[in-house]
């Protein structure tokens, strides 16, 4: 469970899913507590409690919801929910996404 108004985001170097997921929520002013899974052990046990198991990134907690290789969309959407105003402009996001992806 992510503390009060922080999205921890789960990653691993080279991990190409990891970065293009990172590259999009940056590019909507999302804001990001990174946990690289290979630098510490109980960031990798999250991960497996929430993924079955498997060590599968990126996997992203906010608040108690986690979400296993989430599209940035239903990230904006649960940070939203989960912590009104974190994110800015999360409203225009959600609805408009892909143009807000475009014009960054």
């Amino acid at each position: 469970m992510s503390t009060q108004g922080q999205i921890d985001f789960y990653w691993r170097p080279g991990c190409p899913f990891c970065m293009s997921l990172e590259r999009s929520l940056t590019k909507l002013n999302v804001p990001l507590n990174k946990k690289n899974i290979w630098e510490n052990p109980a960031d990798a046990a999250h991960v497996r409690k929430v993924a079955d198991g498997n060590e599968t990134v990126p996997t992203v907690t906010i608040g108690g919801t986690s979400m296993v290789n989430p599209s940035p969309k239903q990230v904006v959407a649960v940070a939203a929910k989960e912590f009104p105003g974190l994110v800015p402009d999360a409203d225009g996001a959600a609805k408009g996404f892909r143009n807000k992806l475009r014009r960054t």
